[in-house]
Order: C-alpha cells, then sequence, then structure tokens
C-alpha cells in the first residue's frame, strides 16, 4: 500500500489541524492503520490506530479526548482530527499500515508514508 500523508502546518496552541493518509489499498477490511509522530533525537511513537478488520480504536494516553482517528473507505483515506493542540504534539506524523489488527510496534508496520511536519507555537 503506497500511502501519502498530507494536512500538516503551522497553528497555534489550542488551534485544531486535520491530517489525512491517503492509499489506494486502504478501503481494505482487513488494515490497521495507525498515526505515529517523531520528533529528532527521540524514538517514533504510537499515536493513534484503527482497525478496520475488527473495529477497534486505539489512543495515546496524552491524545485522548484529543484527537480522533477515523477512516473513510469511499475515499481511500483515515483521518487524525487533533483538536486543543499544544506545543509537545510538534512532530512530524506518518501513517502506516499494518494486517491486520493494531499493534504499538513500528516495527509491525509494513508501509509508511513520507511524513506530514506539524508544528504548534505558543
Amino acid at each position: 500500500v503506497h500511502l501519502v500523508e498530507s494536512g500538516g502546518g503551522l497553528v497555534q496552541a489550542g488551534g485544531s489541524l486535520r491530517l489525512s493518509c491517503g492509499g489506494s489499498g486502504l478501503a481494505r477490511d482487513d488494515l490497521a492503520v495507525a498515526w505515529f509522530r517523531q520528533v529528532p533525537g527521540k524514538e517514533r511513537e504510537g499515536v493513534a490506530c484503527i482497525s478496520s478488520h475488527d473495529g477497534t480504536v486505539y489512543y495515546k494516553d496524552s491524545v485522548k479526548g484529543r484527537f480522533t482517528i477515523s477512516n473513510d473507505h469511499a475515499k481511500n483515506t483515515v483521518y487524525l482530527q487533533m483538536d486543543s493542540l499544544k506545543p509537545e504534539d510538534s512532530a512530524v506524523y506518518y501513517c502506516a499500515v499494518d494486517l491486520p489488527l493494531c499493534s504499538r510496534y513500528e516495527a509491525d508496520y509494513g508501509s509508511w508514508g513520507q511524513g506530514t511536519q506539524v508544528i504548534v507555537s505558543l
């Protein structure tokens, strides 16, 4: 699956962004799509995941209640709605695909997008 992220940018703290992850194979019902993020010098961390196989959704604790992951099979797109953004949310955000369930381990994801930069200013 070839993945392309978009929607990143510069936003003030408290603002919102919606990231999109598009890919021709994302309409399948046996995929899990996750969003990871990475800042320089730190390991990539999982932020959210949605599995179309069993319907489960997972969020990193620090983003619960602020971020929402969703999928639109008709558009072959997975979204990450990010509200109430904080400076510590600044990172490069990547989407990734696993078969068929969500995993917390990036090694389990076989396809990755190129990333989209999110910068949250004070």
